[in-house]
């Protein structure tokens, strides 16, 4: 399979080249184009519980579309739903912690699943579950915004904003905490983040959704206006 992501960091385009027989994963709505002579199949992934916990717990498409290539050189275009980024990660028998919303694809070598993240998710606004990505092959997340890599060493610790973190290797620790006291966490803008420890990298997107809401919203007409 080759790999290659076209126009930027702004409204990037994940194009991919099968050849015969291969087969890659991705989430529901994600597909811009493909060849006529590729199959689709669209399903349950991992059986019916996972799937149901995967939706619910993690906020990603009950049913997924599995792509298989009839001929050499099939091609496959994926787009996530917001404007942004993509990155190829190529998985070798690590794990990684990838935020609701931003798995877009990956080869059928790559277990997906959720992970309990306990309140350390629930305060940090995200959710109560991450998913866990495992195994060998390409996975393809996305982003809102542009993504930016920090690889850590042991003996340094890195905040993020939780609003921020696309994925991270599992191998990192992470705790989320309050900036400040809770009037600057409530009246300052920055919220809560997450210091990660460790040996691994951390994947994070210029933007974030609930930023942008929080000035859209406001905005927005109302019947009265």
């Amino acid at each position: 399979m080759q790999t290659e992501i076209l126009y930027g960091s702004s409204f990037a385009l994940a194009r991919l080249t099968l050849s015969p027989g291969e087969q890659i994963r991705a989430e529901a709505g994600a597909m811009v184009s493909m060849e006529a002579s590729m199959k689709v199949d669209t399903g349950t992934t991992g059986g019916l519980f996972k799937s149901l916990r995967r939706s619910v717990m993690g906020g990603e498409s009950f049913f997924m579309n599995t792509f298989t290539a009839d001929s050499d050189g099939s091609e496959l275009t994926l787009a996530p739903a917001l404007p942004g980024s993509i990155e190829i990660l190529q998985l070798q028998g690590t794990d990684v912690m990838v935020q609701s919303g931003s798995y877009l694809a990956s080869e059928m070598g790559i277990d997906v699943d959720s992970k309990w993240g306990g309140s350390r998710s629930f305060f940090g606004g995200e959710g109560l579950f991450l998913l866990k990505c495992s195994g060998r092959g390409t996975l393809v997340i996305s982003s809102y915004g542009a993504i930016h890599k920090v690889s850590l060493q042991t003996g340094r610790t890195y905040t993020v904003d939780t609003g921020h973190i696309v994925a991270f290797d599992s191998a990192l620790s992470y705790n989320v905490r309050k900036v400040g006291s809770w009037k600057s966490t409530i009246f300052g803008g920055e919220g809560l983040v997450v210091d990660f420890a460790g040996t691994g990298d951390v994947y994070l997107q210029t933007r974030s959704e609930e930023s942008f809401l929080g000035w859209l919203i406001p905005k927005l007409p109302t019947q009265r206006s």
